[in-house]
């Protein structure tokens, strides 16, 4: 039976496990939301189109397929490009479908009109335009196998709507499968071989493609050999946090001793790490033009290896599949004392730095870390605020903590309606600064139509906290752009039917928590930070001494 072609993209979504998209909608893809009305597949109405890429987006990073939106030309792909960014610089599978001009007013500047390949070539792992309503399936199969092959990414499809509108007879293909290659008994060997050699190695478990098994072999590795593990910045759940093994994250505002650790290491394995400039510091602590140790490489995608670093070697493979073969080998020898040191750098960063004002981030974090379920799932966008967060939480099980490698401000809150919408069961908080919140904050109008009933803690401290920082450490004293204007956060939740209330006080929190969570609604906690508290290790007024002397 014929179908129009947006019945038979919607279908080829079906057959891949698609069960929700997020869009915002547009005349261009009418036909497609056709498709959509019967489907059975949850369609996300968003408010903004960067929302609903950045909803798509931590879907594919909390399940490991591809996360889908759908918006409508011109202006709604360029909000949309917000989320394939994110997607491209943190390797996850993203399907992004753009409503086009129709075909025959191609090239006449129509309303709306915007070269997609061009537009996106840079963001995306591969942008294309059907033409031809025939090749729907094609097309489909083409970009769910793309999006989650290699190195795993974000796919960008353009949908003329004359092309969506035609019928076609076209027959169905089967869903995609990821492509990953099994080590050879030669690379673990040469691995295992690597590790036994070395004096001061550091595993560095990275990638978006990991699962509660690779969690466990990492974990039984590092036991094996008594060898210290550091995550890439925002992967602090790729290992359990308590483990004796765990040394902590490589990123930006990073442990200063876990940065000489990587200086003083003698071999670096990175399983599926593509090892950039948040983890190096700006390739400060190991530099591509003269490396100083030996580096182990492991990736699915054969370009990330030798891209940066000079591997020995370097293996193109699953990095799941290289931790388990080598959990499954005898270790042949351990570094019982290197990795003690490590951790003990670790446990004392842990150590809450006091800061000043009536409610503290590193108490609220600390109380977070100790009373949510294991399985809570937290997310953040970009902030001085989530410094806090990855110095003091301590993430326990894999696919708890969703955030932007790239550093995207305004990604929490659409990460978390996305999380609470895939595991309705599981606590789910966003934090968010309030300069991060209000990039997004419309989003809170979608958490409530759909029932995504996430805690927001929303932590305000009147300012644009991380380019204070910067600007303080560079210009002392002329505070120029930063200052920042806020709503009633707490109104704004209650306004839209959710939960909402201020904490100004420590001791307030905990309770504040509590009603929350028993509300079963939407809610937003407002913590009123002193702006003093700039970071999680100095203050604005230290920071700007420390300038002004230098």
């Amino acid at each position: 039976m014929a179908r129009h072609g947006g019945q038979v993209l919607v279908d080829a979504l079906k057959a891949n496990g698609v069960s929700r998209v997020f869009s915002v909608p547009g005349e261009s893809f009418l036909a497609v939301l056709d498709g959509l009305y019967e489907s059975g597949i949850q369609n996300v109405v968003c408010r903004q189109e960067g929302g609903a890429a950045m909803m798509a987006e931590a879907t594919g990073k909390l399940t490991g397929r591809p996360g889908i939106a759908i918006v409508t030309r011109g202006p709604g792909a360029t909000n949309a490009s917000a989320g394939v960014h994110v997607a491209m610089q943190d390797s996850t599978p993203m399907i992004l479908l753009i409503g086009q001009i129709a075909r025959t007013d191609r090239d006449r500047e129509a309303f709306q009109e915007v070269d997609y390949r061009a537009m996106f070539g840079p963001l995306a792992k591969w942008v294309a335009e059907i033409d031809d309503t025939d090749r729907i399936p094609e097309y489909m199969a083409r970009a769910f196998h793309l999006a989650m092959s290699g190195r795993p990414g974000p796919v960008v499809l353009a949908l003329p709507e004359d092309m969506l509108s035609a019928a076609t007879d076209a027959t169905d293909l089967p869903p995609a499968q990821p492509v990953m290659n099994a080590p050879s008994d030669a690379a673990i060997d040469a691995v295992i071989a690597a590790l036994a050699a070395a004096e001061r190695p550091l595993i560095v478990p990275g990638g978006s493609i990991w699962s509660d098994k690779a969690a466990d072999d990492l974990a039984r590795l590092a036991a094996a050999w008594d060898a210290p593990v550091a995550v890439p910045f925002r992967r602090q759940d790729h290992m359990d946090n308590r483990l004796p093994q765990y040394v902590g994250d490589l990123g930006v505002g990073m442990n200063p001793q876990l940065g000489a650790a990587l200086r003083e290491a003698d071999l670096v394995i990175s399983l599926g790490s593509r090892m950039g400039d948040t983890l190096t510091n700006g390739y400060a602590l190991m530099n591509p033009a003269g490396q100083g140790r030996r580096i182990v490489m492991v990736h699915p995608d054969p370009d990330e290896i030798g891209h940066l670093w000079r591997a020995d070697p370097g293996i193109c493979a699953d990095p799941q599949a290289m931790i388990a073969a080598l959990a499954a080998r005898p270790a042949a020898k351990q570094f019982s004392a290197w990795t003690a040191d490590l951790r003990s750098r670790y446990d004392a960063w842990q150590q809450p730095k006091p800061t000043p004002g009536a409610v503290r981030m590193e108490e609220v974090v600390a109380w977070l870390s100790a009373n949510l379920p294991e399985d809570a799932i937290l997310t953040n966008g970009a902030g001085n605020y989530a410094a806090f967060l990855h110095r003091y939480f301590r993430f326990k099980r894999p696919f708890t903590q969703a955030a932007p490698t790239s550093g995207s401000m305004g990604y929490g809150l659409p990460a978390a309606i996305a999380a609470k919408l895939q595991f309705p069961d599981r606590t789910v908080i966003c934090m968010a600064g309030d300069g991060c919140l209000q990039m997004t904050v419309n989003e809170l109008s979608t958490a409530a139509q759909h029932g995504a009933n996430v805690i927001v803690i929303a932590c305000n401290n009147g300012q644009y906290g991380t380019i204070r920082m910067h600007q303080e450490r560079h210009y002392p004293e002329r505070v120029s752009g930063t200052a920042l204007a806020s709503p009633d956060f707490a109104a704004l939740a209650r306004s839209y039917g959710g939960h909402g209330e201020v904490v100004t006080a420590q001791d307030q929190f905990p309770d504040a928590f509590a009603r929350a969570a028993a509300s079963g609604r939407l809610a937003v906690i407002e913590l009123q930070l002193d702006p003093e508290a700039l970071t999680s290790s100095a203050t604005l007024s230290q920071i700007r001494a420390s300038a002004q002397k230098g």
